[in-house]
């Protein structure tokens, strides 16, 4: 079997305007570099003078400060993003959820910046070695598809080694594409670093030099660790290298200069671009024999410092484990008001970060817990031994399932110790610890059960089970793993042996040909590391921090991939399981805490800048947004009645409102209500985690299965489809031609008069801004003409005759010696979008074949799985159970069950699936229909919040239009056919069907 290669979608929509927020910035920057000779500073050696025979080639910035400024505030109010009130600094952020595809964004951002500007010197800096292995082997297995999207264009890669200073000569020289990648522990230290000194392998120059004459994009991956270290080092040694811009990318910004693009938790979650998570939390009940404390946490708030105990508490109901806060001398016993605490009071709390403690004087002792330590309580290995055996049992049961899809199970342990899962004796032989033998024998456990049975027939057990499981741990120089740590050179060394050996096994990790499936680590996979595959997670070490807990889910966010290498979305495959050591709530709770306090996202709050890209049209019926003013006047609108308090917290009568349908909005925004209503209802939810706990099979009801009812509604929807795309060219010009010729005008180059009263104070010299008079159009000189067909070519993918046509026929053409720039990027913009357009326009369907169907017998077989929280007893349905995603599912589903010519539906499972250019589209109901004379009508449903189009995303309304000519194409065969239809409720259905 060939090695699995993982493959890369180029279309996805949060992805691709990621790109185009940081490609758009440098709007109207002349697409060129710059060469130069190397001169050194005064303070050099009159010998180092240049470089010898060579000239460097760089990037040029060409935009004024204003221009870059007024692109920003395009870019950040397209993206709903508050606009920057002055101008930026050379810093932009770039914010997306952990399991997007960072990665790929910020290099694939590389090529674009360098087809629209022609920039191509580009340092990534990166904090730890973990992250610099992954983007080596990012670059590595994206090189391809890159040089595929872009034409071939040549470009070149290296990790920096300050032993390989010959590498940065070439960044220097190089005219193509040239990509640095380096850690901020190789920059950051100007006294002792070879990166600051000269060499002759750079021709007698200091490395940095060359750098910084380059003017490189600077991509900074997770910023937060980059910028600190010792008195900010790392934001020095970023500035050292004199960038055109700097580009920072993360999930979790500490400080967020000039937010361009914004993909937090919640906006990947809703849009399923991330796995859903659901928590299979370990919690000890009715172990109240023996006092229990557990360290939560210590604060000193205005001098007085506390910790936060877990403890076994009375209450009205009986002994509940709850948190309380605790002083030094306070005694546990009244506090718990249990005798069982008799004579055990808190000693000394200790709140130094890295060194929390708590002292606790017990009966003839002293105990000190740290934090997330306890005592009093169960043997801990007891309760880690569960969470090895659920573990399996959690990833034994998706094996069942995805194993017959091309799926790879992985499963990842975290263990506080790396000699309790490998230790090694007086001579330096390797020998298993506690975490290897539970699992050895919990996993043949497992292979004994009949519910596994069929996972290890013909398996020959104790082989496989040596192989199953292994370890990523530091490596020292003999071979032996040890605890990861990177503080000084020797441990960097010893953790850079283990990131290169994951990295090199990350693809290989996905075949089915390798037996490996659970992976135990220390905290080498903390950061820089993840695989597609990992199901399930599972913290044998206490998590201190909403950080790490954070981190540590980070590790399996990311969608799954199958054998092909290909993504496959949706919930009922992607679902993260995390094996937690504690309250599934308090889970809940802390990694919420984490999430706000890490992304600046704030729940219940409703920002004042946050209708602005609301689609609204303006006195001409052009198309527009909101803006931010008119945002603004209705956040004032919402406080005014009440919705919202001061600071735009939600309040209960907002929620009330969106519930009753009775939110009261100004008049000219009633044309936006169902937008503004959704935007809303977002704002005053909250994250979703499920509960592992409350996890159903949902099984077939077999008397509607096996109804002729259903077998002639299945019969009608079964057959599957291939579609290919037909253009009409000469459609495709005129419509392309017509949106030239509608596109807003091109304006010319234009003074502006403004007057400033300029006061000279001790302060220094101030400017006010008295007067501004109109602009005046300015004859621009001589205007370099590029080549507007070879430009429009490599942005639209057209043919040149095409374009040659569009571009006369538009008759603007003279506007291109107007404004070159501008024509080019309004062009390109119009012939784009209608080729999207076209692309939906022109799908033809055709069944395949009558031996390509889904086959009825798949509700059997395969296992549909919902929440307690999102279930709703079922009659009519094929299952004996609706599971709903929405509100708006929930109500739907209702509907179905309460109208009697209802005659039997099915909320069809993710694995009925339609083919489409932009992914597949599974469709949402089946429905029968018998009216008052008998007649039966067949349909499949979508169900949608508003029928008009306008109100649906692109996506969304194109894979609605592919879904109806998918079973347009298979109405001819049966009298009456199963028709398509999108609804907002059953009522609303029926009536189409009545009037239809």
């Amino acid at each position: 079997m060939s090695p699995l290669k993982l493959a890369f979608e180029p279309n996805l929509d949060f992805q691709l305007r990621a790109i185009e927020s940081v490609r758009d910035l440098f709007r109207g920057q002349r697409a060129s570099g710059t060469t130069f000779a190397f001169t050194p500073e005064p303070s050099l050696p009159e010998q180092h003078a240049m470089i010898t025979g060579h000239n460097g080639v760089g990037n040029q910035l060409t935009l004024l400060d204003d221009e870059i400024l007024k692109n920003l505030r395009e870019v950040q109010l397209r993206n709903g993003l508050a606009p920057s009130s002055s101008f930026p600094s050379s810093d932009f952020t770039v914010e997306m959820e952990t399991g997007t595809g960072k990665t790929y964004v910020y290099l694939r951002t590389i090529f674009e910046l360098n087809r629209a500007y022609g920039f191509t010197k580009f340092v990534i800096v990166v904090p730890s070695l973990a992250i610099k292995e992954g983007v080596y082997k990012s670059l590595q297995i994206m090189s391809g598809h890159f040089r595929s999207l872009y034409a071939g264009t040549p470009f070149e890669y290296f990790l920096y080694d300050s032993a390989k200073l010959g590498q940065v000569r070439n960044f220097a020289t190089s005219p193509h594409i040239q990509v640095m990648v380096v850690t901020v522990g190789a920059i950051n230290k100007k006294d002792v670093n070879n990166l600051y000194k000269d060499s002759e392998k750079t021709g007698g120059d200091a490395p940095i030099d060359l750098i910084r004459a380059t003017r490189p994009v600077v991509i900074v991956d997770e910023p937060q660790s980059v910028d600190g270290g010792l008195h900010g080092r790392g934001r020095q040694a970023l500035e050292a290298m004199h960038p055109l811009c700097t580009l920072r990318y993360s999930a979790t910004h500490v400080n967020q200069h000039n937010m361009v693009y914004r993909l937090d938790a919640i906006d990947a979650y809703e849009g399923k671009l991330v796995k859903q998570i659901e928590v299979a939390s370990a919690t000890v009940e009715d172990a109240y024999n023996t006092p229990y404390v557990r360290l939560l946490s210590t604060r000193n708030h205005r001098n007085t410092i506390t910790a936060t105990l877990q403890l076994d508490v009375a209450t009205a109901t009986g002994v509940r484990r709850r948190k309380r806060t605790v002083q030094d001398g306070d005694d546990l016993e009244s506090i718990t008001r249990r005798a069982i605490y008799r004579n055990c009071r808190i000693g000394e709390i200790r709140v130094e970060g890295g060194n929390e403690f708590v002292e606790l004087r017990v009966p003839g002792d002293e105990v000190f817990l740290v934090r997330g330590q306890s005592w009093g309580d169960v043997e801990p290995l007891a309760i880690q031994k569960a969470m090895i055996r659920r573990t399996i049992q959690e990833h034994l049961e998706k094996e069942k399932r995805l194993h017959p899809q091309g799926i790879k199970v992985l499963s990842l342990f975290f263990v506080d110790h790396v000699d309790r899962y490998r230790s090694y004796d007086d001579e330096g032989h390797p020998e298993k610890g506690v975490y290897a033998k539970i699992f050895e024998k919990e996993y043949r456990r497992a292979a004994r059960h009949p519910d596994y049975e069929a996972l290890f027939r013909n398996v020959a057990l104790d082989t496989v089970i040596e192989q199953v499981h292994d370890g990523y741990f530091s490596i020292d120089k003999r071979g032996g793993w040890t605890d990861t740590s990177e503080t000084n050179q020797a441990s960097r060394e010893n953790a850079e042996r283990a990131y290169n050996l994951i990295m090199r096994d990350k693809e290989k990790l996905l075949s089915l040909d390798t037996p490996l499936k659970f992976i135990f680590s220390h905290s080498a996979l903390r950061e820089g590391w993840d695989n597609p595959n990992v199901f399930q997670i599972c913290a044998l070490r206490d998590i201190h921090t909403e950080l790490e807990r954070r981190q540590t889910i980070g590790r399996g966010l990311r969608l799954c991939v199958d054998q092909n290498g290909d993504r496959i979305s949706g919930f009922d495959v992607n679902t993260l399981t995390v094996i937690a050591g504690e309250d599934y709530e308090e889970f809940a709770e802390s990694l919420q805490r984490e999430i706000e306090a890490d992304t600046g996202i704030r729940f219940g709050i409703v920002e004042a800048h946050q209708f602005a890209t609301i689609p609204t049209t303006d006195d001409t019926s052009q198309a527009t947004v909101v803006g931010f003013e008119a945002s603004k006047s209705l956040w004032e609108h919402l406080k005014a009645h009440g919705y919202i308090d001061e600071q735009g917290q939600i309040q209960e009568s907002l929620r009330r409102a969106i519930l009753d349908e009775a939110l009261s909005l100004p008049h000219e925004f009633e044309s936006q209500r169902i937008r503004i209503t959704a935007l809303l209802r977002k704002l005053a939810g909250r994250l979703q985690i499920k509960n592992a706990d409350q996890r159903r099979i949902v099984r077939p009801r077999q008397a509607v299965l096996q109804s002729a009812a259903f077998k002639a509604l299945w019969e009608r929807i079964k057959h599957k489809t291939t579609y290919r795309v037909v253009f009409d060219n000469k459609t495709l010009l005129e419509k392309c031609t017509s949106a030239l010729q509608d596109a807003p005008p091109i304006p010319r180059t234009r003074l502006q008069w403004r007057i400033a009263d300029i006061a000279v104070g001790h302060s220094g010299i101030k400017a006010t801004e008295r007067e501004m008079a109109g602009p005046v159009t300015l004859d621009g000189g001589p205007i370099f003409l590029p080549d507007l067909l070879t430009e429009l070519q490599n942005q639209t993918h057209l043919t040149r005759r095409s374009l040659q046509r569009i571009l006369v026929d538009s008759g603007r053409l003279d506007e291109f010696k107007r404004n070159p720039q501008r024509f080019m990027e309004l062009a390109s913009q119009a012939i784009n979008q209608c080729k999207r357009l076209a692309l939906v326009d022109g799908i033809r369907y055709q069944r395949v074949g009558d031996d390509h169907y889904y086959a009825q017998e798949l509700f059997e077989r395969e296992e549909l799985t919902g929440y307690l929280k999102n279930l709703m007893n079922a009659n009519k349905s094929i299952y004996e159970q609706t599971a709903y995603e929405s509100t708006i599912e929930k109500t739907f589903a209702a509907q179905l069950e309460k109208n009697t010519a209802v005659r039997v539906y099915a909320k069809l499972p993710g694995w009925f699936t339609v083919p489409t250019p932009l992914g597949t589209y599974n469709p949402d109901w089946a429905v029968l229909i018998e009216d008052e004379g008998g007649e039966r009508l067949y349909f499949v449903v979508e169900t949608k919040g508003s029928q008009f189009a306008g109100d649906l995303r692109d996506p969304e309304r194109a894979k609605i239009a592919c879904g109806e000519k998918h079973f347009e194409a298979l109405e001819a065969e049966w009298e009456p056919p199963a028709r398509y239809a999108v609804a907002t409720s059953v009522e609303e259905f029926l009536a189409g069907v009545i009037s239809g």
